[in-house]
């Protein structure tokens, strides 16, 4: 089913989001919002449309708006540095915390259950955060620009940290670090899958160890998240300051 033109009062919510993010939608009697409201509905929702569609085109589209940010903002770097900094500035984690900065919760209609799931609740903010840039860039009928609008400011303050810190938000790097400094080993993970349910922040479970001790675990969507967030946890324990 295609998605309807919201009502009223989600249509005054999606306008003041859009003001949020600088934008506001090509001229249009009426403007069209749909592409907006779609993003924003979960699939937790149960409606006959759904964030699906507009989060897979996202994602393309992200891709290729951090490559030009980086292109156009920091020439300099190597083709290897910029494949690691987008790798940083396109990932789920980052979405989910660009999307609460944001309070996408409150735009985002999504069934009881997973707007009750604190654990899930990381993943849907993606999911969604990346829908919506999908829905930008076919509202202003394949643009790249209300993206880049949107995004080049937050990308330009986050790549002066990571860049300033490599390892900041790069947990398994980090870890390694540390873990050669103190004893010349490498940090071995133990990850398996405990769900089969695409998309679940439990689907995977992982367990990192260093000379045979278990310092943390962590769970994720995916073996990669799994992992990281087990490494974050070690840091966590052996750091008077969780980094």
């Amino acid at each position: 089913m295609v998605c309807p033109q919201p009502d009223a009062d989600r249509s005054r919510t999606l306008d003041r989001l859009l003001q949020r993010l600088g934008l506001s939608l090509p001229p249009g009697d009426p403007p069209d919002l749909r592409p907006l409201h779609e993003a924003l509905t979960h699939t937790s929702a149960g409606l006959a449309w759904n964030h699906e569609r507009l989060e897979f085109l996202g994602d393309a589209v992200l891709r290729l708006a951090c490559a030009e940010f980086l292109e156009d903002r920091l020439p300099q770097l190597s083709m290897g540095q910029r494949s690691a900094l987008r790798g940083q500035l396109v990932s789920d984690r980052w979405l989910a915390d660009h999307a609460a900065s944001l309070d996408l919760d409150a735009v985002i209609l999504q069934g009881a259950q997973a707007s009750g799931d604190h654990a899930g609740r990381r993943t849907v903010r993606a999911e969604c955060c990346e829908a919506l840039v999908g829905a930008l860039y076919e509202a202003w009928g394949g643009s790249l620009d209300p993206v880049r609008l949107w995004l080049d400011a937050p990308w330009w303050a986050d790549s002066a940290a990571l860049l300033a810190d490599p390892s900041l938000h790069n947990w398994k790097s980090a870890l390694q670090e540390w873990s050669q400094r103190q004893n010349g080993r490498l940090p071995t993970y133990s990850t398996e899958e405990r769900e089969r349910i695409h998309g679940s922040p439990r689907r995977f479970h992982s367990a990192v160890a260093v000379a045979g001790d278990t310092l943390g675990e962590g769970w994720g969507p995916s073996r990669r998240l799994a992992e990281q967030e087990a490494a974050r946890s070690a840091l966590e324990r052996l750091s008077p300051e969780p980094r």
